[in-house]
């Protein structure tokens, strides 16, 4: 899989290269055939530049137009055969033709035809468009190195016991199904397998979207790539390679991200029209000349040479690439990374938003909801008590109620009952911080009135117990980001469904749904049914946009029609998605939405910029008011081909967010 990706990775990067060299190689050629190009000597005469006289410069001409041709010329060349063999005509056949016809034709003048060359156009054309390739491929070099990244979330080695006991250190290529491993507290779990020896709390959160970690024992089942916590364990495998839960979750986004279609390039619809167009006015205009207005064959060619010359637009190359490069560095201004050009020029056109919870609407950390005092204590001082003894503790819940708590009291002989809780000596007294199972082992009856709606909620309820005593309860639930609320109605205001997927359970799901006003929510979902959910919605004939920051959100981002992923989430989900999200602000959606719709807009004006003069210029390069002495030179055809190209580039410019 990795030497795949990484082929994949070099073929892209050996390609921008190669469009890169390409330009520059063609640029320094074009220098000497402008310089013999009689119709630029002229020009420069004209205005008083004095050129010496070049003995056989048409053959000069001729040399280095060849070069730049085949040189320069390639991947046009290569790209029409490509799009003429999948029938799918665009961008590369009209220059390739454009090209084609300008060589040929200027070479025929060189041995013998009457006519004009058309080499400098020739040349020009080629560097304009290989330098629009060039802007684009770096444009979209953010090429998704999803899989790859999947795979380090597996550790390099494992810990494997051998029959007398002794730990072996092993590569996770030489596991196999029965073998016992050692996973020591804080270190990944390198395979699927079940749990022989040891307690301990397992966080799977990047892995199932779980935000509790998840309490484990004897015999209960573990997935490769999660996090142990305080405890040591001892697992037999159970599943490896192919069969294990995170190939599944590589081999999803494979699938896909192959069957997601995508959009056809602007550019290219307008480039087959302008192949078409090209090609016919041509003919006619060869056939106008030659047989209707009854002119010699040569002067009739070099009309229709003309013609097909100038409808190729210099601008048209870059019409597309200079708005993206705009476009990117805005985004990147305000916080957001693209890297799938194709997906986000259809953004604008998302009719649902489907968000992972924890991440993404919430801060994915634990923060005190409520306080519950059973006897005399405040609830400050319950607080100040666990905060006290949680203060030792690495759990995500214990560092919940420290991070709310304002002071702590010293502590002494702190100790962790693995999976459960943890103890501590705090003013003199044992002072325990615990889960209801633990609660319940001892016999200590909470009333259930009071935490039972907590529970119901989907908040996480914890005890302190002052010695034998059970004093309070604290509740926790993972923090809702202050933007989720405002994100949400801004896009209901647009006619917008928002929609939750979770792998948190409904109690959890339903409590944020409702204080955030959500259209939709699916709870309790496995990380393989996200990527079907996803498929579900679009079912309904919705185009989605999923926002996520897991490993488990992976398959799911490739699927949706625009992939969003939260920066500070897994390089999985980054590398998977569409367009990254640096700030992890979910009203950054608004702004992937309106930079996108903005983005589009200004395209289509671009494109109309870079072909719309074709409207003028085709008919006179015909020659339609030639009897009222108007023919289109060469030479004003591509004053009007750069004209279009400078408004291209500075209406490119104007793009903003405001």
């Amino acid at each position: 899989m990795e030497h795949g990706e990484n082929n994949g990775h070099s073929h892209h990067a050996m390609m921008l290269e190669d469009f890169k060299k390409r330009f520059f190689v063609s640029l320094v050629l074009t220098i000497p055939i402008l310089f013999l190009s009689p119709i630029i000597r002229q020009a420069l005469e004209s205005i008083g530049v004095s050129l010496p006289t070049i003995e056989g410069a048409s053959y000069l001409l001729f040399a280095f137009s060849t070069l730049i041709f085949f040189y320069g010329g390639k991947p046009f060349l290569t790209g029409l055969v490509s799009e003429l063999r999948s029938r799918q005509p665009g961008m590369m056949t009209l220059i390739a033709v454009a090209i084609s016809v300008a060589y040929i034709y200027s070479s025929l003048v060189v041995f013998g035809l009457a006519g004009k060359f058309f080499f400098w156009e020739l040349a020009t054309l080629i560097d304009i468009m290989l330098l629009g390739h060039w802007i684009e491929m770096r444009s979209v070099m953010g090429a998704s190195m999803a899989l790859e990244e999947l795979a380090k979330l597996m550790p390099s080695k494992a810990h494997r016991l051998g029959k007398d006991g002794e730990v072996e250190d092993v590569a996770l290529r030489d596991l196999q199904k029965g073998d016992r491993l050692l996973v020591k507290p804080g270190e990944k779990i390198p395979a699927d397998g079940s749990i022989v020896k040891g307690q301990s709390s397992v966080n799977e959160a990047m892995l199932s979207g779980e935000t509790t970690p998840v309490s484990k024992e004897k015999d209960d089942e573990v997935i490769g790539g999660s996090i142990n916590g305080e405890g040591s364990l001892e697992i037999i495998i159970e599943k490896t390679g192919s069969d294990s839960f995170l190939s599944q979750v590589i081999e999803l986004v494979k699938q896909a991200r192959e069957s997601r279609s995508r959009a056809q390039d602007l550019a290219n619809r307008a480039a087959l029209w302008l192949t078409i167009i090209a090609l016919s006015a041509g003919a006619i205009t060869l056939f106008a000349w030659a047989n209707l207005a009854g002119y010699d064959f040569a002067f009739s060619l070099e009309r229709a040479v003309t013609v097909m010359v100038i409808t190729c637009p210099h601008a048209l190359g870059l019409a597309i690439p200079l708005v993206i490069a705009v476009s990117s560095a805005l985004a990147a201004n305000n916080g957001l990374l693209i890297k799938d050009r194709a997906a986000f020029e259809k953004a604008h056109e998302v009719d649902a938003v489907v968000f992972d919870k924890t991440g993404t609407l919430t801060e994915g950390k634990f923060g005190v909801t409520d306080i519950i005092a059973f006897e005399n204590v405040s609830e400050e001082e319950i607080l100040k008590l666990a905060a006290s003894v949680e203060a030792e503790s690495e759990h995500s819940i214990a560092r919940g109620i420290v991070e709310s708590a304002k002071e702590k009291y010293p502590i002494e002989n702190f100790n962790s009952i693995p999976g459960k809780g943890a103890f501590a000596t705090v003013k003199g007294k044992q002072i325990t911080v615990a889960s209801g199972s633990y609660i319940a082992d001892q016999r200590l009856e909470p009333d259930a009135a009071e935490t039972e709606g907590l529970t119901a909620q989907g908040k996480t309820v914890v005890f302190v117990v002052e010695e034998d005593r059970l004093i309070g309860a604290i509740a926790l639930a993972d923090i809702i980001r202050p933007e989720s609320k405002q994100a949400i109605a801004t896009l209901k205001e647009r006619g917008i469904r928002c929609m939750m997927l979770t792998g948190d359970n409904d109690n959890v799901a339903r409590w944020v749904a409702e204080n955030i006003g959500l259209d939709e929510y699916f709870a309790e979902v496995l990380p393989q049914e996200k990527e079907g959910k996803i498929k579900e919605i679009q079912e309904r004939r919705l185009r989605v946009a999923m926002t996520g920051d897991g490993v488990n959100d992976a398959p799911a981002l490739a699927r949706a029609d625009l992939g969003v992923a939260i920066g500070a989430g897994t390089d999985v989900a980054v590398e998977t998605a569409d367009i990254v999200l640096v700030r992890s602000n979910p009203l950054d959606i608004i702004t992937v939405l309106d930079l996108s719709a903005k983005t589009y807009g200004k395209m289509k004006q671009n494109l109309f910029w870079a072909t719309g003069y074709n409207a003028i210029a085709i008919p006179l390069a015909a020659g339609v008011l030639a009897g009222q002495g108007i023919l289109l030179s060469p030479a004003v055809g591509a004053v009007l081909m750069s004209l279009s190209t400078v408004i291209v580039a500075v209406n490119a410019k104007f793009l903003t967010l405001e």
